[in-house]
């Protein structure tokens, strides 16, 4: 095990995402809190007031909308430097044809 890491993400700060990809990184993130929670469900953690690990109890067990501002910024932050590496990378997303 190394206990010296460094963390070195690639830098994407130069990286700036066109707007339709806003509502594509909050479905992201909604889904990276879903799939954290239902992993979480399956360990036996449930909803708690206050975080207490030897009885699995959390606050943030509630939907994406419901959390608190900071864990929202949390998973949004994941989403949004997942989609600015992708464009990074070179890859292209396109959004699906919208039926009015």
């Amino acid at each position: 095990m190394n206990i010296n890491y460094t963390p070195r993400p690639m830098d994407t700060s130069n990286v700036v995402l066109p707007e339709e990809l806003q509502e594509l990184a909050t479905l992201m993130a909604t889904q990276v809190h879903d799939v954290w929670a239902q992993g979480r469900q399956a360990e036996g953690w449930r909803y708690g007031a206050h975080r207490d690990d030897a009885k699995k109890l959390t606050p943030c067990m509630v939907p994406f909308e419901d959390l608190p501002a900071s864990e929202q910024v949390y998973d949004l932050n994941t989403a949004y430097e997942t989609l600015r590496l992708i464009v990074k990378m070179g890859y292209t997303i396109t959004a699906p044809e919208r039926k009015e």
